[in-house]
C-alpha cells in the first residue's frame, strides 16, 4: 500500500505546523530547486544578516522573512544551507508538545547498536524527527526498520514515499531527537565528521548489530571477475575508520580505506560475514545467492 509523506501527519502532534511545512519542504525538496553557488562575498553578508535578526535578535522565522521582504521558507533554507543552528524552542510563542508515546531506551542493546548503524548509513536526525532514507526498491527493509524501531522506542514510524520512489521511514519526537544526539549522532554527519560511539566497542554482538546495520545502509556486494567482493562507503571518515575497525574487533580482514571506502575480499570471510552478519536488507542477500550461483559455490 502506498502512503503519502504528509509534513501535517509528521508534526501536527509536536511542533507548530507553519513550521514543521517549512522543514519539511527543505528535508524533501519539493520544488526540486537546487539553489545557486554563492559568492563568498554573498555568503558572508547573508551569514551576518541572519545571524543578527535569527540569533542575537532572537527573531522567528516569519519575522525575519517580513524583515528582510522573502518568502519564509526561502528563510529556513538559508539557515540551513549557511549552517546556523535552528532554535524554534527560544524563540516567543514557542510550543511543540511532548509526545508521551515514545519510549527512550534506559540501556544498551544489540538492537539499538544496529539502529545507530542505519542511523550512521541513511539516518537524518533534525531537532523534530529521525529518518531513514531507502531507495525506490527496498519496501521490504523500511518494513523492518520499522518493527525495529517500534521494539526500540514503542511506537512505529511511518513509511512516506516521496515523488521519486524514495522511502523514508520517520517519527517525530524531540525527545526522542535529543536523547539520540546525546548518545553520540549528529544533524549532519558529514559536516560533522561523526564516528562510531564507543558504547559499541563494548561487545562483540554491539558490533555485529552496528556493522549489519551500517552494511544494510552504506554497504554494498558485487562480482569480480573471478570473485566476490563486498565494500563499505561514507564521506565521514571518522566513521569509516569505526566501521574498519569493528570489521577487524570481528576477525575480518578489510583493505586499507581508500576514496572514503574500504572492502572484504576474501571468499571465506565474505561467506562468514552472510552467515554470522546475516544482513537484513533484502537486496544484499540477494545479490550475494546470484554471485554465488554464478561462481558456482
Amino acid at each position: 500500500m502506498r502512503l503519502e509523506c504528509s509534513w501535517s501527519e509528521v508534526f501536527t502532534s509536536i511542533v507548530e505546523p507553519s513550521i514543521a511545512k517549512l522543514a519539511l519542504s527543505r528535508l524533501f525538496c519539493y520544488d526540486g530547486v537546487m539553489p545557486r553557488r554563492w559568492t563568498h562575498g554573498e555568503e558572508g553578508k547573508m551569514r551576518k544578516e541572519l545571524n543578527r535578526l535569527y540569533t542575537v535578535e532572537n527573531k522567528t522565522i516569519r519575522e525575519v522573512g517580513k524583515i528582510l521582504g522573502i518568502a519564509e521558507q526561502t528563510v529556513f533554507q538559508r539557515i540551513q544551507r549557511l549552517g546556523i543552528v535552528s532554535t524554534p524552542y527560544l524563540k516567543k510563542g514557542y510550543s511543540a508538545k511532548r509526545r508521551e508515546d515514545i519510549i527512550i531506551p534506559k540501556s544498551y542493546s544489540p538492537d539499538l547498536a544496529e539502529f545507530f548503524g542505519i542511523m550512521l548509513g541513511d539516518g537524518n536526525l533534525s531537532f523534530y524527527q529521525v529518518i531513514v532514507t531507502l531507495g525506490t526498491k527496498e519496501y521490504a527493509y523500511a518494513e523492518y526498520i520499522v518493527r525495529l524501531m517500534k521494539g526500540l522506542f514503542g511506537v512505529a514510524p511511518k513509511i512516506g514515499i516521496r515523488k521519486t520512489g524514495y522511502k523514508n521511514v520517520y517519527v517525530g519526537s524531540v525527545a526522542l531527537s535529543h536523547w539520540l544526539k546525546d548518545e553520540g549522532l549528529v544533524y549532519n554527519k558529514v559536516r560533522a565528521q561523526v564516528s562510531v560511539p564507543e558504547w559499541i566497542f563494548e561487545k562483540s554482538q554491539y558490533l555485529e548489530r552496528l556493522v549489519r546495520g551500517f552494511f544494510d545502509t552504506d554497504g554494498s556486494v558485487y562480482r569480480l571477475r573471478f570473485g566476490v567482493q563486498i565494500s563499505f562507503t561514507n564521506r565521514s571518515l571518522p566513521l569509516l575508520k569505526g566501521i574498519h575497525r569493528a570489521c577487524k574487533f570481528l576477525d575480518y580482514h578489510p583493505s586499507h580505506i581508500s576514496g572514503f571506502r574500504f572492502y572484504i575480499t576474501k571468499r571465506p570471510e565474505i561467506i562468514r560475514f552472510f552467515q554470522e552478519i546475516q544482513p537484513k536488507n533484502p537486496k544484499h542477500g540477494e545479490r550475494f545467492e546470484w554471485i554465488m550461483n554464478e561462481l558456482g559455490r
